[in-house]
């Protein structure tokens, strides 16, 4: 049954232009000041990046642009014009814009890179709403996105899907369009959005697919270029146009293997001192350039994006910070046998974002309370005998950090705990334990780990006959070394994961399907496969299965 909605009201909404906030009543438009003012002629179409909307609610979400009028501009101004553009927006109850049920106008400032963030409530709950912007004589594609249902109401099924890991030299994002062909209702993307390498540093076998704009990205000129080379593949656009986006990032949108303020050449180097200003460089680009409310802006080196998204009584969906916080990998990263990797002082979180995931547990009175993260959460022991490797760049490197978010979520009783996980370019199932040495140890929840959308080629299909790196881990249940996404359906009784994949992604165009689907029951944790597609044998899987899964051990570490 669908949320019964109180009658539209018309309480204040909130437009955000760049790092500039400004509050609007009803839909009344600003004062004609100099920020919005008659436009002047654009020279060419100024929605070159599209549209994207994220972070819904009950009553709204935020909306999305930048204007570029040439995206790969070598100083990252996307060709626009050093004065600030009035960018008038709408938002419709149905598709063809006959019903408006928002309108107003945000300022895209230079200093922003001409993006505009516009914060919307009031709307009703539960509800799909179609949005565009207009600057000048050009008006944007429309875009689909939704407000979250009521707080005391389910609402019906919940179409989430998941994503991470779109290097663009190493194929096409044919697997975006896919995932916009499914018209889910929410997507996450849980890192590495963008990667930093200038053009041919990180290549795959048989050669990169395409090439990298500008240099390594470490100025915010470069920051803002890279965005808007990605930003203008129109595969990405449609899945940004196709529902709202929960965005978190991992090490890539900033530099490889990072950690806290300590860079991928480590704290005793001469770019430690100059890595806060690279920080700051790739958060303001990374905000202006995602659908992110106000309470991310940056200030200079540091970003706050852990916060949590109630959908309703259905679920709650804690989007985590791995990387801000962190302690820096033990032992020199890579992985180790590490004594670092159990120091109970050490943490993936830091302390108070720690105690921010526990609280929200403790309150939590959701069906399902779902962590949207970076890493492998549960152990993955890379060898063999009573020697245990494992990764320090994950959950693995802190051990203790992760105990305590289990034995958080199991003293608080949450109902159904799921770990959401990017990184690591490959689809993975595992159950999550008490004691991950112990086969009999009780199962404690669930996790489900999504596969790249291009980074490291194509791959290859996975036998599951041969798979002996799942035999020296017995909880993981499932992989798959192929690119694509996972669709799930959450509703009260259970949550379907389908991982989907893509047989190439060196050309464009291919068709997705369903490689296996996982099932998640009320109060049960753990995962249970329900469908297999046959394995498929390819060129490159006539390698053995563990040279396989080397490979893409080897890959979360490149270059």
């Amino acid at each position: 049954m669908a949320d019964s909605a109180p009658p539209l009201n018309r309480r204040a909404f909130l437009v955000t232009s760049g790092l500039a906030t400004a509050t609007l009543a009803g839909t009344a438009l600003a004062p004609a000041t100099a920020a919005h003012a008659a436009p002047r002629t654009l020279s060419g179409d100024p929605f070159t990046l599209g549209v994207a909307s994220g972070d819904p609610d009950p009553g709204g979400f935020v909306l999305w642009t930048r204007l570029a009028l040439d995206p790969h501009a070598e100083d990252g101004r996307g060709g626009m014009p050093a004065r600030t553009i009035p960018v008038r927006w709408e938002v419709s109850s149905d598709q063809r814009f006959r019903r408006i049920e928002r309108r107003g106008t945000a300022a895209a400032r230079p200093q922003a890179a001409h993006s505009v963030h516009v914060e919307l409530n009031g709307l009703r709950p539960g509800r799909e709403y179609w949005y565009r912007f207009r600057a000048g004589n050009h008006v944007s594609p429309a875009g689909r996105t939704r407000t979250a249902p009521h707080p005391a109401t389910f609402g019906p099924a919940l179409a989430m899907a998941f994503v991470s890991c779109s290097q663009f030299e190493h194929g096409y994002f044919t697997a975006y369009r896919r995932l916009a062909e499914e018209h889910p209702d929410l997507i996450l993307h849980l890192g590495d959005y963008q990667y930093e390498y200038k053009k041919g540093d990180y290549t795959i076998p048989g050669g990169n697919v395409r090439d990298h704009e500008g240099p390594e990205t470490v100025t915010l000129a470069d920051y803002r270029l890279r965005h808007a080379q990605y930003k203008s593949d129109r595969d990405l656009q449609a899945a940004h146009g196709a529902a709202p986006w929960l965005v978190v990032f991992d090490d890539h949108e900033v530099e490889n293997n990072w950690a806290g303020y300590i860079p991928e050449a480590g704290s005793d180097t001469p770019s430690y001192e100059e890595f806060r200003a690279r920080r700051a460089a790739a958060f303001q680009a990374y905000y202006e350039n995602m659908p992110l409310r106000r309470r991310s802006i940056p200030k200079g080196p540091d970003i706050q994006v852990y916060r949590r998204v109630q959908w309703g009584r259905l679920a709650n969906f804690h989007m985590l910070d791995t990387r801000q916080f962190r302690d820096d990998q033990g032992c020199g990263d890579g992985y180790k046998d590490c004594p670092e990797a159990t120091d109970p002082k050490r943490s993936i979180t830091g302390n108070t974002q720690e105690k921010w995931l526990l609280d929200g547990f403790r309150r939590s009175d959701a069906h399902w309370d779902i962590l949207g993260q970076q890493v492998f959460f549960a152990q993955r022991d890379n060898t063999a005998g009573p020697v245990k490797k494992t990764s320090m760049d994950a959950w693995d490197g802190y051990v203790a950090s992760r105990d305590r978010i289990t034995g958080g979520w199991l003293d608080a009783k949450v109902r159904n705990p799921v770990v959401l996980t990017g990184d690591v370019h490959a689809h993975w199932a595992s159950d999550l334990k008490a004691d991950y040495d112990d086969p009999d140890s009780r199962k404690v929840g669930s996790e489900l780990v999504c596969t790249s959308i291009t980074s490291t080629g194509d791959g290859a299909d996975s036998d599951p006959a041969d798979q002996p790196f799942l035999a020296i881990n017995p909880h993981l249940r499932f992989y798959n070394n192929q690119r694509g996404y996972v669709l799930t359906k959450i509703d009260k009784e259970e949550m379907k994961a389908d991982f989907k994949t893509l047989p190439t992604v060196r050309t464009p165009g291919a068709k997705s399907s369903t490689k296996a689907t996982f099932v998640i029951e009320d109060r049960v944790p753990g995962v249970n496969q329900t469908y297999l597609r046959p394995y498929a044998s390819t060129k490159m899987a006539a390698k053995p299965e563990r040279d396989l899964i080397q490979q893409t051990l080897d890959n979360e570490t490149q270059p």
